[in-house]
């Protein structure tokens, strides 16, 4: 059974993390993605830390398994190629501030009214309407703008940056379940259609208990370190040897925490017989539950809460996650292919598992800058009647 996407072709206009992203997403699924970058520098991210033999490990974990090719969409030969390029796209990405790529005669108008059945697929800061669609944005400015910030921290403490970058790949998310749905439309229409997705709105879409919180009460929740704003116990929790966590959701699942820990009584005690009441004592029930926790290490902790049928788990280092024996069984960790010459660097697997979409044993290399435009001018000849193996 071919991929899904087979057959589908992406040109990636795309740089940093976002679109990136997204058009890394499309080509797990099958996708031909040709990333057309700037001429002598290309993506951002080719210079962006940590370096392994001249290359970026940031770069090539967001863009394994694409096609190079380097254009300077101002040069009247190079745009003769980008225009062959649209005739035959399914999709084009692009991350650019608003009205740059009018500015080329490559905005949606121009590119629908020549290309009917393009999708074009548009991520930006604030999208392309309203008020500040012009203005630029980076992940921490969108996590500021979007509330995010604001509930990140301990209580008291100053606002803090979630450490992935969400508003980034958050957004980049979006706009691959936008562009699939528009290729489900496609097959209806015959029409391509603009997808815009704004970094900034998909912020205020991640936060259903902030704004649940918020509109109801009229109080905006502040930051409450790990802890869950709405269901308690449900934290972080220090053991001899360190933290993990618990995250008893229900009652019923309380009590049988209550029973792991030696403390049967406390779930019919009135201060926590129900949520609303543990939440009222959170504080309170906070040292009861580590009164008995600090005296043993997380693995017996955890060991006898799993007995009991109650959620937990250490909290692990990016090291230790990436050699979780759940996450290597889940094919989440691959090496990516280092051709003769080049150096090994490893990234993560597709979370999609889906029947027919085989599981790869290793990620195809990220490209080298312009590294495929002989391939990518013969393709276009028809030299090239169908997708070869992945770069």
């Amino acid at each position: 059974m071919p991929p899904p996407l087979d057959g589908i072709v992406v040109l990636d206009l795309t740089h940093v993390l976002a679109g990136p992203f997204a058009a890394t997403q499309l080509a797990d699924f099958g996708a031909l993605v040709i990333k057309v970058e700037r001429p002598g520098t290309g993506d951002d991210t080719r210079a962006f830390p940590p370096f392994k033999d001249g290359e970026s490990a940031y770069f090539a974990a967001l863009n394994h398994g694409k096609r190079s090719i380097a254009l300077d969409l101002k040069a009247p030969a190079d745009r003769a190629i980008f225009e062959r390029l649209l005739a035959r796209a399914d999709i084009l990405l692009e991350n650019f501030r608003p009205g740059a790529m009018e500015g080329l005669g490559y905005g949606w108008a121009d590119l629908s009214a020549r290309f009917p059945r393009l999708i074009y697929g548009a991520v930006s800061g604030f999208g392309h309407t309203g008020p500040e669609a012009g203005k630029p944005a980076y992940d921490m400015v969108v996590q500021a703008r979007g509330g995010v910030m604001s509930i990140t921290g301990e209580e008291g403490g100053p606002p803090v940056r979630v450490g992935a970058s969400i508003g980034d790949v958050v957004a980049g998310m979006y706009m691959v379940q936008g562009l699939l749905a528009a290729l489900y439309a496609r097959d209806h229409s015959g029409r391509g259609a603009k997808i815009d997705v704004s970094m900034l709105d998909a912020q205020i879409a991640i936060q259903e208990h902030s704004l649940a919180i918020t509109t109801a009460t009229g109080t905006p929740p502040g930051p409450t370190g790990a802890r869950h704003p709405t269901i308690t116990p449900f934290s972080t929790f220090r053991a001899s040897d360190g933290f993990f966590v618990i995250a008893a959701g229900n009652d019923a699942i309380f009590a049988r925490l209550c029973t792991a820990l030696g403390q049967p009584e406390l779930a019919r005690d009135p201060r926590f017989a129900t949520n609303a009441a543990r939440c009222e004592h959170v504080h309170i029930l906070k040292r009861l539950i580590e009164s008995e926790t600090l005296a043993r290490p997380r693995a017996h902790w955890i060991a006898t809460l799993e007995a009991h049928g109650v959620p937990t788990g250490r909290v692990q280092t990016m090291a230790e996650a990436l050699a979780d024996p759940q996450v290597l069984a889940r094919n989440m960790v691959l090496p990516i292919a280092a051709p003769p010459g080049r150096p090994a660097f490893v990234a993560a697997g597709n979370p999609v598992k889906m029947t027919g979409l085989d599981e790869p044993s290793e990620r195809a290399p990220a490209p080298l800058l312009d590294g495929d435009r002989a391939w990518v001018l013969d393709w276009l000849a028809g030299r090239e009647s169908h997708q070869p193996d992945a770069p």
